[in-house]
């Protein structure tokens, strides 16, 4: 399966570190471009002081990691649709590149079903998508999920998982990890 990770699932740093460890695991292959790594770095540099040079390497750590993850997003996938915001285009522009069959996004509306499905493409929620990879996968989720809890309480985050779950807007994951 490929998806691409939309910039408001690459940015928060727990969430982006949970799905690439469930990418790094095999469960997927994540997608994204430029633009959306450009995004990202552009949310980060509003937050002030070193974020935006803390958000660059990140993003060079990933671009190491994932080096066949770039899609284009330049316009050569001719899509003939409006959106809701046609900034958001781009996004799919990179899945329909990469032949992803999922936009990973944490702005539905931005991606309404109707208008996805005639591209062949489904927008999906991180919570419910992560929730799939648990239904495949729960071992390989609840490490990620561990690992994620463990690297935040290292920089003096330090919470419990479900506290980390619902900080990060995943309370279908967290219910699944209870049961």
């Amino acid at each position: 399966m490929r998806a691409v990770l939309d910039a408001n699932v690459l940015f928060p740093t727990v969430l982006r570190e949970i799905l690439t460890d469930l990418a790094g695991a095999g469960l997927y292959t994540p997608l994204w471009s430029p633009r959306i790594l450009a995004e990202w770095r552009a949310a980060a540099s509003r937050l002030g002081g070193d974020q935006e040079a803390v958000a660059g390497a990140e993003i060079a750590l990933l671009r190491n990691r994932f080096p066949d993850a770039a899609m284009p997003n330049d316009g050569v996938a001719a899509i003939d649709a409006d959106f809701p915001d046609p900034a958001d285009r781009h996004v799919v522009e990179a899945a329909l590149a990469g032949r992803a069959s999922l936009v990973v996004t944490a702005n539905l509306r931005d991606f309404p079903l109707g208008l996805m499905a005639g591209l062949g493409l489904r927008a999906i929620h991180p919570d419910a998508f992560l929730l799939d990879l648990h239904a495949a996968d729960p071992g390989a989720v609840a490490l990620a999920v561990g690992t994620a809890r463990d690297k935040a309480a290292a920089i003096g985050g330090d919470m419990t998982v479900a506290q980390m779950l619902k900080r990060s807007r995943l309370p279908r994951l967290a219910k699944a990890l209870k049961g």
